[in-house]
């Protein structure tokens, strides 16, 4: 058995509950020449400059701490998440072994959050194949769920456990079983408007497959799917 699926692949998240688990620096240059002599003539004239006859003085260009990154906030009820941070992909993720197909599987879902907080699909477009149907189905939950002013709450999957046995379908892929669980989640609008009733979220874990390959030094999914 490779899979089979009873439930429908994904309702409307814009009229109702969010569904996928129903589904599924640039671095500074240095001054010196390299040269001893060179550099004892520099540092003199340094010293001559930052001194006079009353003292040391203070350097005419102050040192600045780097501005703090701006602090994530979810989504609540008057407005979608800001500063959400783009996941990063592990390096364990991108090596063709079992270890690494898991990886990436909790990677690949971890963007799925991510869009689901931004709007954003192109992070899962980009490791996701055109065969994929249930991505097909995302990229349209996440553009019904951000249009105009709107914005998704909620709905965050976790992942309970995942494995592989790491062996080639017929088509050359890979499998990886995943026992998932999606958080309430709720479409909004600006005014409280809220589209549909949202959803409950999962009381259940729900087993879902992935079908990925191994292409040009990274992983790409083909299929996901409830079993």
């Amino acid at each position: 058995m490779i899979r089979t699926s009873a439930r429908p692949a994904v309702p409307a998240a814009r009229f109702g509950v969010l569904g996928l688990a129903a589904i599924l620096v640039l671095g500074g240059c240095s001054g010196s020449t390299g040269e001893p002599n060179a550099e004892a003539a520099e540092n003199s004239s340094s010293s001559a400059s930052a001194t006079n006859s009353s003292g040391p003085i203070e350097s005419a260009t102050p040192s600045t701490a780097p501005a703090p990154a701006a602090a994530y906030k979810p989504a609540t009820a008057e407005g979608p998440a800001e500063n959400v941070p783009l996941p990063i992909m592990p390096e364990l993720a991108k090596r063709e072994s079992k270890e690494g197909l898991i990886a990436f599987g909790a990677y690949w879902f971890s963007l799925l959050n991510y869009g689901y907080e931004t709007g954003d699909a192109s992070p899962v477009k980009a490791l996701s194949t055109p065969e994929c149907q249930l991505c097909e189905l995302y990229y349209v939950d996440l553009e019904e769920g951000y249009e105009n002013d709107d914005w998704i709450q909620g709905g965050k999957i976790s992942i309970s456990s995942s494995g592989s046995q790491f062996q080639k379908t017929s088509e050359g892929r890979y499998q990886l079983l995943l026992s998932i669980r999606q958080g309430a989640g709720v479409n909004r609008g600006p005014n409280g408007v809220i589209y549909g009733e949202g959803s409950a979220g999962d009381k259940q874990a729900t087993a879902q497959i992935m079908e990925a390959t191994y292409v040009s030094n990274h992983w790409v999914v083909n299929l996901v799917e409830n079993m």
